[in-house]
């Protein structure tokens, strides 16, 4: 088989093979193929797409390219959740206590961020003696014993996913439906899970800008799932402002704890609920979504859910006087107030403008090997809708520095005001089975 030939195909609209599209993937992992001929094949699938069979086939492919991770030891139906990222997203903190709270098996591997904040991994080294890395067995035990762990990925997970990954980057080609789907649901098949529940952003700090955009992306990566014996769902979710008031990562897990405690922070404890009824519902916990959430909405109000946090927290080292008293995780030298010139309802955040100033204080990475600060990030005192005064604080930046001016102009221009009040954003659009 010649990879040129495979090129001509796809370039020319046809459908290709299992055993070509096979062919590709283990030749360019073993580095047979070099990088010109797999970028000419990425921008042949960039412009003419791929099929479902295609797609489902290339990430069972990509997925096999490395260590799969065999999870066969975990008492019960494991099921995972992923979401395509964004500006505040802590929900991870909150819908694995509340899937433990109930019995089902969460065994989650967690990468580390590159972008505006850390990643779950970093948030949750905002802890001190919080460890990510552990042995199989231990992390197996944990989740057996305590129903939840996290875990940084270990092994050699995908890795052709990582060589096209870095390719397309550089190759115009990262925004493609078939890609991307393909790139995210590998790592999840090798990752173990038996069922995966997925939350898809859209809006202006996700990934997918529309909603139309975002509805093709998770159709495609819920049929992967599906075709490869995984139970899977989507929930398209919104990201046209930051979810929460708090961006960072000390702060992210602050907000979390204090979600898990009763406060009610409405977007993260209903996005959290959501989340969690499908994933115990795929588990089998449950027969139905209606039942599974009024359930796990006892658990949250009760305080079972938070127990289960601070259980997951010490079984993996966490230092529990940080969760039983907040405010001794870790906090900024200064704290800026963002004040507003105008006066009259906030219209819009820019979320992707939030996420750029707190990289700016610290809280994200611009290269892989930036050094993450739990400390810095942003408390937002105004969401969309709420009413704002001349000279009133809409934000409060967490620096070390005294006058972080990048981060305030940036602040300043996430914010659009408006005379009139806007129409209350909608939180979920649509669950995709």
């Amino acid at each position: 088989m010649r990879m040129v030939d495979v090129i001509q195909k796809k370039r020319n609209g046809q459908k290709l093979t299992d055993s070509e599209i096979r062919f590709f993937v283990e030749e360019y992992t073993a580095g047979t193929i070099p990088d010109y001929q797999a970028a000419a094949l990425m921008m042949a699938i960039y412009f003419k797409g791929m099929s479902a069979d295609e797609t489902a086939v290339l990430t069972e492919a990509m997925a096999a390219s490395g260590d799969t991770i065999d999870l066969s030891a975990i008492e019960g139906h494991i099921v995972d959740k992923h979401s395509t990222g964004g500006v505040g997203d802590k929900i991870t903190f909150i819908t694995g206590p509340l899937v433990a709270s109930v019995g089902v098996p969460v065994a989650k591997m967690s990468g580390r961020g590159l972008g505006h904040t850390g990643g779950t991994l970093d948030k949750l080294e905002s802890i001190s003696g919080f460890h990510i890395e552990m042995s199989k067995e231990e992390f197996i035990s944990n989740v057996n014993k305590h129903k939840l762990s996290v875990a940084g990925q270990t092994g050699n997970l995908a890795p052709a996913d990582k060589k096209l990954y870095a390719l397309r980057d550089v190759t115009g080609t990262v925004d493609s439906i078939p890609l991307i789907a393909g790139s995210i649901m590998s790592k999840k098949l090798a990752s173990g899970a038996d069922s995966i529940v997925l939350d898809v952003k859209t809006g202006s700090g996700a990934f997918m800008k529309t909603l139309e955009e975002s509805k093709a992306l998770a159709q495609e990566m819920v049929n992967i799932g599906n075709k490869l014996g995984r139970n899977t769902i989507a929930v398209i979710s919104d990201m046209n402002q930051p979810l929460g008031y708090e961006v960072g990562n000390a702060n992210e897990i602050k907000e979390a704890a204090e979600v898990l405690q009763g406060k009610k922070v409405e977007d993260l404890r209903n996005l959290g609920l959501e989340l969690a009824a499908h994933m115990t519902v795929l588990a089998g916990a449950f027969p139905s979504y209606q039942e599974a959430y009024q359930v796990l909405e006892q658990k949250l109000d009760n305080g079972e859910a938070f127990q289960a946090f601070r259980t997951f927290i010490s079984a993996q080292g966490g230092d529990l006087s940080m969760i039983d008293d907040l405010s001794r995780l870790p906090a900024a030298a200064h704290h800026v107030e963002v004040i507003s010139d105008k006066e009259g309802f906030v219209a819009e955040i820019d979320a992707e403008s939030i996420g750029v100033a707190a990289m700016y204080l610290g809280a994200g990475r611009a290269t892989k090997d930036d050094k993450i600060n739990h400390a810095v990030g942003i408390t937002l005192n105004k969401k969309i809708g709420d009413a704002i005064k001349k000279g009133e604080t809409i934000a409060v930046l967490h620096s070390e520095q005294p006058n972080p001016s990048d981060s305030l102009s940036k602040v300043k221009e996430a914010y659009k005001v408006s005379e009139d009040k806007p129409n209350k954003h909608q939180l979920i659009y649509e669950v995709i089975k």
